[in-house]
C-alpha cells in the first residue's frame, strides 16, 4: 500500500499548490478563468487525442472493458435513483439531489490520469483514456437528464445535445480512436508538437482543481455532503471491481478501473449545476470534501483491487 500512497502523493501536493496559488496574492486572479478554458479547449483534448492515437490496445479486452464500464454506470444510475424518494422524505430538494447524482457518478478522469501515468506508465493512461472515452457521453447524456428533470433551469435537450456533441474532450477522444483504429498515423513533427502541449496537462490539470475547491464551503459536512462522498468513493469502486471480477477481468486491467471509479468527482460539474439549475453551492462542497478524502481513500481502493485482481 505504501507504494500506492506515494505515487498518488504527487499528485495531491500538486493539488495543495493549486490551492495556495488560488489564493497567493501576487496572483493576478483573473489568470485562473484564462487557463481553465485553455486546458479545457487545447491541452486535456491534445493528451487524450495523443494517449488514445498512438496506445496499444492489442492485451486489452476491449469489449470486457466496454461492458464493465457501461455497467457500472448503470447500476450506480439505478441505485441513485432509487435513492430519490428517501432524499426527498429527508427533506433534500430536487436541485439538491441533482448535486448527489452528479458527484456521485461523475469521475475526475485527468486526476485518474495522472495517477495512472505514475502507477502504470502509458499502458495505464491508455486504459484511463479508454474508459473515459466510452463513457463519457453516456454520463454527460444521464446528467443532463437529472438536470433538465429535476433542476430548475431551462429544459433545452436541443441545446444540451449541442453542447455535448461539440464538447472537445469528447471529441478529442473520438479523433485519437479513429486514427488508432484506421492506422493512418501522425506526422512525427506534429505529433511532437502535440505531445510539447499535452505534457502540460496533467500538472495544469491538478492545479486547476486546488484552485477550485472552496474549504469554507465544507468545514461542516452534513449527510447532503457525506453520502455522495461515500457513494462515489467507496461504492462505485466497489461496483466496477466486483463486475470486472464477474466478467473475468484481472491485474492491472482492474487496478485501473477501481482507480477510475475511486477519484473524486469531476470539476466540470459544478458549472453545469451553476447553468442549469442545480444546487452549485452543495456541488462545491462535496468536490472539496471527496477531493480530501479521497487521499485516504484511492490508496485503499486500489490496494483492496491489487489483491482482488491478483497483483
Amino acid at each position: 500500500m505504501i507504494p500506492i500512497f506515494e505515487s498518488i502523493l504527487p499528485i495531491f501536493l500538486i493539488v495543495l499548490l493549486g490551492i495556495a496559488l488560488k489564493r497567493a496574492p501576487f496572483i493576478d486572479q483573473s489568470v485562473w478563468p484564462g487557463l481553465e478554458t485553455l486546458g479545457y479547449y487545447l491541452l486535456f483534448p491534445s493528451l487524450l487525442f495523443l494517449t488514445l492515437a498512438t496506445a496499444d490496445f492489442s492485451g486489452i479486452e476491449l469489449g470486457t472493458v466496454a461492458l464493465v464500464s457501461f455497467g457500472a454506470v448503470a447500476i450506480m444510475t439505478v441505485l441513485l435513483l432509487a435513492l430519490h424518494p428517501i432524499a426527498r422524505a429527508k427533506g433534500m430538494s430536487n436541485a439538491s439531489f441533482t448535486t448527489l447524482f452528479q458527484t456521485s457518478s461523475r469521475w475526475n478522469g485527468f486526476i485518474a490520469l495522472a495517477i495512472a501515468e505514475k502507477l502504470t506508465g502509458a499502458s495505464g493512461m491508455a486504459l484511463v483514456a479508454l474508459v473515459l472515452a466510452l463513457i463519457v457521453i453516456p454520463l454527460n447524456f444521464i446528467n443532463v437528464i437529472m438536470l433538465v428533470w429535476y433542476g430548475t433551469g431551462g429544459r433545452s435537450m436541443a441545446t444540451l445535445a449541442k453542447r455535448i456533441a461539440g464538447n472537445p474532450l469528447i471529441l478529442g477522444c473520438l479523433a485519437g480512436i479513429f486514427v488508432n483504429a484506421s492506422s493512418i498515423g501522425i506526422y512525427p513533427p506534429a505529433e511532437q508538437a502535440i505531445d510539447l502541449i499535452a505534457r502540460s496537462a496533467l500538472g495544469l490539470g491538478m492545479l486547476m482543481v486546488g484552485a477550485g475547491l472552496k474549504l469554507t464551503d465544507a468545514l461542516r459536512p452534513g449527510p447532503a455532503v457525506l453520502t455522495p462522498v461515500v457513494l462515489k468513493l467507496l461504492l462505485f469502486p466497489a461496483v466496477m471491481v466486483a463486475l470486472a471480477l464477474g466478467f473475468g477481468l484481472t491485474g492491472e486491467t482492474v487496478l485501473i478501473l477501481a482507480l477510475c471509479a475511486a477519484v473524486p468527482t469531476a470539476m466540470n460539474g459544478y458549472l453545469l449545476a451553476r447553468q442549469m439549475g442545480g444546487d452549485a453551492p452543495l456541488y462545491a462542497a462535496v468536490a472539496t470534501v471527496q477531493t480530501v478524502a479521497s487521499f485516504v481513500t484511492i490508496p485503499a481502493v486500489m490496494w483492496a483491487a491489487g489483491l482482488a485482481g491478483g497483483l
